[in-house]
């Protein structure tokens, strides 16, 4: 009898084969071959499966969401007792910056994807859908924290998450480049962290 494909994980195997290329050699050199070749198939079966280069850097995109909130959850899933939202920011912002050596090339990978997405409108389009969902995500967590009283009231939520993940990015650069290292970048969002928690005195 043939033997049944899975095709779900033939999938997930050819979207990481092109988030490995875009991680070490950049966007530019992905490609429907590129990608059979790194993943040990026919040009045919990357066809099969995605029907033009465009479906197949979505894919990738969604692939790397998917890793972010993995990384998320299982920070999020180390602390000890319910979360508070400064947990919640810290899951979140940490995640953001490399720790080893797949979160390096995920970090590498989006760094392409930016890279050609400032002169690919359509690929901008979608690459801007996890940056918007996560900014949304905090301003809530953010808002939720000011309501109760951990964060001063003239503070703006939705401003201190594009901010904070802003700034998240940006030592996320620095890492990869070797101006600091990982534990140092983090030291600094844990600083803004302290500030922004620190409510006005009554």
């Amino acid at each position: 009898m043939p033997r049944q494909v899975d095709h779900d994980e033939r999938r997930r195997r050819l979207t990481a084969a092109l988030l490995r290329i875009a991680g070490t050699r950049g966007l530019q050199a992905v490609s429907m071959r590129e990608i059979a070749a790194e993943a040990g198939v026919s040009l045919r079966v990357v066809q099969y499966y995605f029907t033009n280069k465009q479906a197949l850097l979505e894919s990738g995109l969604t692939e790397l969401g998917a890793r972010m909130d993995r990384r998320v959850r299982q920070r999020a899933a180390a602390v000890a007792g319910e979360l508070t939202a400064r947990d919640v920011l810290t899951a979140v912002l940490d995640a953001v910056l490399p720790c080893d050596e797949q979160s390096r090339l995920d970090s590498m990978a989006w760094t392409a994807y930016y890279t050609a997405a400032l002169t690919d409108p359509v690929l901008a389009a979608v690459g801007v859908t996890l940056p918007d969902a996560l900014e949304n995500f905090l301003t809530v967590r953010l808002t939720a924290a000011q309501q109760a009283g951990d964060i001063a009231p003239d503070r703006d939520p939705r401003t201190e998450a594009a901010g904070l993940l802003a700034l998240a990015a940006g030592l996320t650069q620095s890492v990869l480049s070797g101006q600091r290292s990982r534990e140092s970048a983090a030291d600094i969002i844990g600083y803004h962290l302290d500030r922004l928690f620190t409510p006005a005195p009554a």
